[in-house]
C-alpha cells in the first residue's frame, strides 16, 4: 500500500530515539534506534491506524500536498 501523507522525522534526546510522526493522522507515531528504523516503524503504524480507523466507521483524513515554489 502506498501512503502521501507527510512524516516529521526527528532525534528526541528525551527518548534518546529517533521519532516519526504523521502530523494528518492523529497520534500516529513510532520510534526507532535509527532514523531508518523509525520510518519503517511508523510506514506500519500507519497502515494499522488507517485499518483501524475503518473498522470503527471512521474517517481517513486525505493527504494534504505540498506547494512547490519554483
Amino acid at each position: 500500500m502506498i501512503f502521501r501523507y507527510e512524516i516529521i522525522l526527528y532525534w528526541s534526546e528525551l527518548d534518546r530515539a529517533f521519532i516519526a510522526e504523521v502530523p494528518e493522522l492523529s497520534g500516529c507515531a513510532a520510534d526507532g534506534d535509527t532514523y531508518q528504523e523509525a520510518l519503517h516503524n511508523v510506514e506500519l503504524v500507519v497502515q494499522e491506524w488507517i485499518e483501524m480507523a475503518k473498522d470503527l466507521g471512521r474517517q481517513v483524513p486525505e493527504h494534504k500536498p505540498r506547494l512547490m515554489y519554483i
